[in-house]
């Protein structure tokens, strides 16, 4: 009877684990991704989470204009700077930041905040370190996967037809 039980246990054990590992090796439906790169000595990352478009339209429908929204997916995206930098020239002291967009038609807010290592819905305004305004608008080439880049002269946002940038100095 005892070495019935036993056996019992150990292969729930063996399927409880077997689970876990198969819920690991699942991939996102959005990734990780990861922004790098080097504006006047301050080296800048962005980590955020990849949705894709998958057929559907974005800014105006799932992303809705004029509100705050969590440009990415899963996880707060975190803006971080090595170096205090200038944003659309303002000051923006070295340290990690939350990252959020109002996206609108012709430009947009980009909003750093303080509060980090909450998932990306979680939004507290009274923590926003800044805002600067950017101009944004449509491409005539599609952007599945929302995407980050670091240029020299600042960070620029793609995902479906819409992109903005940010001068960083």
């Amino acid at each position: 009877m005892k070495t019935i039980t036993l056996k019992s246990i150990g292969i729930s054990s063996l399927l409880m684990l077997t689970v876990v590992f198969m819920s690991f090796c699942q991939e996102r439906a959005s990734p990780p991704k990861k922004a790098e790169g080097t504006i006047n000595g301050a080296n800048i990352t962005v980590n955020y989470g990849s949705p894709a478009v998958k057929g559907r339209t974005i800014f105006g429908d799932l992303v809705p204009l004029g509100k705050v929204w969590r440009a990415g997916a899963n996880e707060a995206t975190i803006f971080e700077t090595s170096k205090a930098i200038k944003v659309q020239g303002q000051e923006l002291p070295a340290g990690k930041y939350s990252f959020f967009i109002i996206p609108n038609e012709g430009s947009s807010t980009f909003i750093f905040n303080k509060q980090t290592g909450q998932w990306g819905t979680q939004y507290d305004q009274s923590q926003d370190a800044l805002r600067v305004n950017v101009a944004s608008g449509q491409t005539s080439t599609l952007t599945e996967n929302l995407t980050y880049e670091i240029q020299a002269d600042g960070m620029e946002v793609k995902w479906e037809y819409g992109r903005a940038k940010v001068k960083i100095e």
